[in-house]
């Protein structure tokens, strides 16, 4: 067993790491000559890369610290897997409902459709929620991968308190991403991802092999314990809607969720533009979820795993003290077994794992949408070289509002997975809804911002006036719009955009 302090080797496989990020940006530079080329990679990318880039973008340091620790807190089990489900129902909707009117045209986003549909004030609307609500949910994934940063520096300096290590971590990882981005554009995003894969996929093999080395009884003795408090688990079929993870919250709210996410958020319909077709982009999409479904499991098994090895049902206060003891929170169980108590050199790999779970940046989107969305209609009728050079000053922009909101939450306690899926169940609900509008054909620019301001109304008073959990919010907030903007569109001639048939290859 490795000693508190991280041995050179480990900083140098985490370093080494972060340099090949960077390499890979500058690499992708020199074809950066074009907007198009700069966000959607030339559009060449082959499906493979595509669905690499979407387990990476789905999975984040999120997925890496947070559903493990869904499994070891007191009362955790795989319940978290019927939200899955949901996400696997809505991954078969969108391939039938959405992505073949993404290739009716060459977009650059999404919400140019919603601008074919309704026009410029409901593109503009939707383009703006899309920003502010990535920015906060990638704030909050930027935060929890420097929870674990921090425990490297303050085994480095132990005079070092816990709040400036994670502060001096957000800054370092969040710089890092920044350039890598800014530099090399869509195409080095996706293809740092696909190297993103197999590092994390590599660290979680590691980490779960040696937890079942290290626990008495090995991988049987770690069932036993795992089993004898019902943690294997995966139905609940109770009926709450005040509980995130019961069966008809995630298959529904999971379904509606994913269909947002996947379906309408340009965070990740950019990377299906960045493909030469609607097939494609199929495939991509419907193998990313086959993946990310065994990944889940994967993570929920290694939550298990530190359960058994840590034995928190032990403890006198068990019962009545934190659901994660002997820790605080759930995000800081994985963490700690990473830094303190793995050999050399293994540590720095799960660490680089863990910023490889975190290093799939939204900026490249988020400028995408800021510039074609929001400036281009302002400023129009400018050298495509003079849109390039803002999008890589909003890049950076974006990139720096990332890096203060992590700084701003960095002392809160919650479960980052609840936190960021929260935050993006707010807005992706009446996003989704308008998207629904456009797919059913009713009503038009009228009759979608009243849905989109009717949504927004309603998923805010279930978030603040309501103990509903978050996987209804999209639910709400989507079906609200759809059906307000359906009744207003009943009551005047409100016509919706009509659009060429898809081309598929």
């Amino acid at each position: 067993m490795m000693p508190a302090l991280v041995r050179a080797i480990d900083l140098v496989i985490i370093v080494s790491y972060l340099a090949a990020i960077l390499w890979i940006g500058f690499w992708a530079r020199k074809r950066q000559k074009t907007t198009r080329h700069y966000f959607l990679a030339g559009r060449h990318l082959p499906w493979w890369a595509i669905a690499g880039s979407i387990v990476a973008t789905e999975t984040s340091a999120i997925t890496f610290v947070s559903i493990p620790g869904l499994a070891y807190s007191r009362g955790g089990d795989f319940t978290f897997l019927q939200l899955v489900l949901g996400y696997l129902v809505g991954r078969v909707v969108i391939c039938i409902l959405f992505i073949p009117p993404y290739f009716r045209r060459s977009l650059l986003t999404v919400y140019e459709l919603l601008h074919d549909y309704f026009g410029g004030a409901v593109k503009s609307l939707a383009a703006s929620l899309f920003i502010v609500m990535r920015t906060v949910a990638d704030g909050v994934r930027l935060l929890l991968t420097s929870v674990v940063m921090a425990v490297v520096w303050t085994s480095f300096f132990p005079q070092m308190s816990v709040s400036a290590a994670t502060a001096l971590s957000i800054c370092l990882i969040g710089s890092v991403m920044l350039v890598f981005t800014a530099v090399g554009g869509m195409e080095a995003v996706v293809w740092t991802e696909v190297l993103h894969v197999g590092v994390y996929i590599i660290g979680a093999v590691v980490a779960a092999t040696t937890l079942i080395s290290l626990i008495p009884g090995g991988f049987h003795g770690a069932v036993a314990a795992g089993s004898a408090l019902n943690k294997f688990r995966v139905f609940d079929f109770s009926l709450d809607l005040h509980r995130p993870y019961l069966f008809w919250a995630g298959l529904i709210g999971g379904c509606f969720l994913n269909m947002s996410t996947h379906g309408t958020d340009q965070y990740m319909v950019q990377r299906y533009l960045c493909t030469t077709s609607a097939n494609k982009a199929r495939v991509a999409l419907l193998v990313s979820g086959v993946v990310i479904f065994l990944q889940f499991i994967g993570f929920l098994f290694i939550g298990v795993l530190l359960f058994a090895y840590y034995r928190p049902d032990r403890l006198a206060t068990y019962a009545t003290g934190a659901a994660a003891a002997p820790f605080l929170a759930p995000d800081q169980v994985f963490p700690d077994f990473i830094i303190n108590h793995l050999p050399w050199g293994i540590s720095g790999l799960l660490v680089a794992a863990v910023l490889a779970a975190a290093t799939s940046p939204s900026v490249n989107s988020i400028a995408a949408t800021a510039v074609s969305d929001l400036y281009r209609p302002i400023v129009h009728g400018r050298e495509d070289a003079h849109y390039l050079r803002v999008s890589r000053i909003l890049t950076v922009a974006a990139g720096l509002a990332q890096i203060s909101v992590a700084l701003l939450l960095r002392r809160q306690h919650r479960s980052a997975v609840d936190l960021a899926l929260s935050v993006a169940s707010l807005i992706n609900g009446p996003i989704l809804g308008v998207f629904l509008l456009a797919a059913v054909k009713r009503g038009g620019r009228t009759a979608a911002l009243v849905g989109m301001i009717c949504g927004l109304a309603a998923v805010t008073y279930v978030w603040l006036g309501t103990s509903i959990a978050w996987p209804w919010y999209t639910v709400v907030g989507s079906l609200v719009t759809l059906g307000a903007g359906t009744l207003f569109g009943m009551r005047r001639h409100d016509p919706v955009g009509v659009l060429p048939p898809v081309a598929e290859e």
